[in-house]
């Protein structure tokens, strides 16, 4: 072949090598870019007043002086909001209003057996105030405004009675004056409509602000809290806004998703302009700001990871893969050497060489049964341990997992040390089994510890092994190896397939992978890092 040709040949693989590179750096960027952009937002994000109470309730953290001034100035501003909706329920809720006319009507009952009255006024009083709480139950059932405004008009005719004057009867008319108040602009037929739309209100409204004041403690951590993150606080803002339903079209046709104004729903009543001040003041009421939640790594979680971090998920995950190395190391390494320098190439050694070329590439869910069948119900209880998933079964599983790939690493490390370092040792008197440990494995170390890198990246990412043999969604902090744990590549399943309220708040399942990538990053690093000190060494720099 010409030089000349040679060379532009030569030229073309190296351009070609190159654009190589650049395309799959591309498609690093595009797989991991969205990934890690999206993760790094459940450690950095404007986070809200509630965020700030959220941490000082649960981790005690932050300054509590700061974060209760800083609470009551976004109650001011949420004031109005829960003012502006009791007095609207106060007129559509009949239910309570009829209930609460019946206990003053009860009430006053009481109190007349308490008087010096004759049983004639006693009797003439329980009638006439009989008379203005069935009128007063009328107005409040009434769904037509000519009726209402004749009872109430005939309720407010006892106002100045003497007789209800410092009485617990004159809440009776209380009522009656307030109702008449609360229902102006309030289209009555329209009652039951604006009562189910306004508990639809009210449930957004806690999500997003939390508990009204005076509310008893919700059960559910995630709804003592609002919203603790300015762009969750944005998306529940639109809810608000916006009053979604499906139209249908026509028969056999697919329905249609229509957003309308949710104040137009409202339109006429003083909750219509609740939602422009609802949009107007809602930094004031959340109060967002910057925040760099460092802490995410090291906190635990709340059920469904709706707050909270991934610490116990980090520990158990290093726990379980530290572990998993303790037994892949040793009995990859010494698999190998047997391989190499002991068994003859016989049909027996040759059939253990292809079942572990074979187990390479067994799938991993298979590796997760076999451990349940043998390590969980089997091994484990032989030594007097609890027959359940725990730590050491599911790192054992996963070194059975990656001891293939370990023993082939070692395997060809081992193989590529010249036989002239080995000649040269016996030569000298040396024993084989001194050759091997003194000159043969430290000169293929670089080698192993690549195949430690490789056992590193799979050992921390698995999920199949350890979803049999000793992973949990959510669970106490391990006190020992025969407890489960939580790991990273597990819960981030978990929230992808089966919690709905991580769904809810997406930002921690991006914040869990991309934790998990970061420390399969950070352990491959250190492992690299000693693998250059040990090549370095070697030869002799």
């Amino acid at each position: 072949m010409r030089p000349g040709i040679r060379i532009a040949i030569d030229k073309i693989f190296t351009v070609v090598a190159g654009a190589s590179v650049v395309c799959l750096c591309l498609v690093l960027v595009a797989v991991l870019g969205p990934m890690l952009w999206r993760g790094g937002s459940a450690v950095v994000f404007k986070g809200t007043v509630e965020f700030r109470q959220m941490q000082l309730v649960l981790f005690g953290r932050g300054d509590e002086d700061k974060i209760v001034a800083e609470s009551k100035q976004a109650q001011i501003a949420r004031a109005k909001i829960y003012s502006t909706i009791e007095r609207f329920k106060g007129g559509i809720d009949s239910g309570n209003l009829i209930e609460k006319a019946r206990q003053i009507y009860r009430q006053f009952g009481n109190d007349l057996r308490q008087t010096n009255m004759s049983a004639e006024d006693v009797a003439e009083l329980r009638s006439v105030t009989r008379q203005i709480r069935d009128r007063l139950e009328s107005a409040f059932a009434s769904s037509n405004t000519a009726e209402v405004n004749e009872s109430l008009a005939y309720v407010l005719n006892f106002k100045d009675d003497p007789r209800f004057k410092n009485t617990s009867a004159a809440g009776l008319i209380g009522l009656a004056e307030q109702y008449s108040k609360d229902i102006q602009g309030i289209n009555l037929a329209e009652r039951q409509r604006y009562y189910q739309e306004i508990r639809q209100v009210e449930d957004i409204l806690v999500e997003l602000l939390g508990p009204a004041p005076g509310a008893a403690t919700p059960a559910l951590m995630m709804n003592r809290f609002g919203a603790t993150r300015w762009d969750l606080a944005q998306k529940l803002l639109g809810r608000l806004l916006w009053y979604e339903e499906w139209i249908k079209q026509g028969p056999e046709q697919p329905m249609i998703r229509r957003l309308t104004p949710r104040s137009q729903r409202f339109a006429g009543t003083e909750i219509e302009g609740l939602f422009t001040y609802i949009q107007q003041n809602l930094p004031e009421m959340l109060r967002p700001r910057p925040t760099f939640y460092w802490q995410y790594f090291i906190d635990d979680s709340t059920p469904g990871h709706y707050f909270g971090g991934v610490g116990p998920e980090i520990l158990g995950t290093l726990l379980l893969t530290v572990l998993a190395m303790l037994f892949v190391v040793p009995f990859g390494v010494i698999s190998a050497a047997y391989l190499v320098e002991c068994a003859s190439d016989n049909f027996v050694m040759r059939i253990i060489r292809m079942s572990i070329n074979t187990l390479a590439g067994v799938p991993s869910i298979i590796f997760g049964l076999f451990g349940l069948a043998f390590f969980v119900l089997f091994f484990l209880p032989i030594f007097g341990a609890p027959s359940k998933g725990c730590i050491l079964a599911a790192s054992m599983t996963l070194a059975v997992l990656t001891l293939p790939v370990m023993i082939r690493a070692s395997e060809e490390a081992i193989r590529a040390v010249p036989q002239t370092y080995k000649e040269a040792s016996l030569a000298l008197g040396a024993s084989r089994f001194h050759t091997f440990v003194k000159v043969t494995l430290p000169a293929a170390l670089p080698g192993i510890l690549t195949g430690v890198i490789l056992s590193l990246s799979r050992v921390a990412g698995e999920t199949a092994p350890v979803l049999f043999t000793g992973a949990v969604a959510l669970g106490p902090v391990p006190k020992s190896i025969f407890d489960p744990t939580r790991t990273l590549s597990y819960g981030s399943y978990d929230m992808a397939v089966g919690d709905k309220l991580a769904a809810m708040v997406p930002h921690n399942q991006f914040g869990m992978v991309v934790t998990l990538v970061l420390l399969i990053l950070c352990l491959n690093t250190v492992a690299i890092i000693l693998r250059s000190r040990v090549f370095k060494k070697l030869a002799g720099h």
